[in-house]
């Protein structure tokens, strides 16, 4: 990128979603996201969870906490999958 601003095209969207829609990838980031996710909402909602007083709302929050870890897994295979079919070594650069 050095010194030239980056313009996602349509073909570097697509590419986008063909690595992260791999299986490997899926795989990784929902294995990621129950770990990380369960982690999250043990600390976040646990006493609720044994309680046995969850809201509605707060079983939309945990659906929401699982999905920020999945997301974060997926840009960052993402990322290194795109890195290293560039060869150019910016493989944990974001894009």
């Amino acid at each position: 990128m050095h010194g030239t601003p980056f313009r996602a095209t349509l073909g570097h969207v697509t590419a986008w979603i063909d690595y992260a829609t791999r299986s490997d990838v899926v795989r990784r980031s929902g294995k990621v996201a129950l770990l990380v996710g369960t982690i999250l909402v043990a600390i976040n909602y646990g006493d609720r969870l044994l309680g046995g007083n969850l809201s509605a709302r707060d079983l939309v929050k945990i659906l929401l906490t699982f999905c920020v870890p999945y997301c974060v897994s997926t840009y960052a295979s993402v990322s290194a999958l795109r890195g290293a079919s560039r060869g150019d070594g910016e493989a944990g650069q974001a894009g």
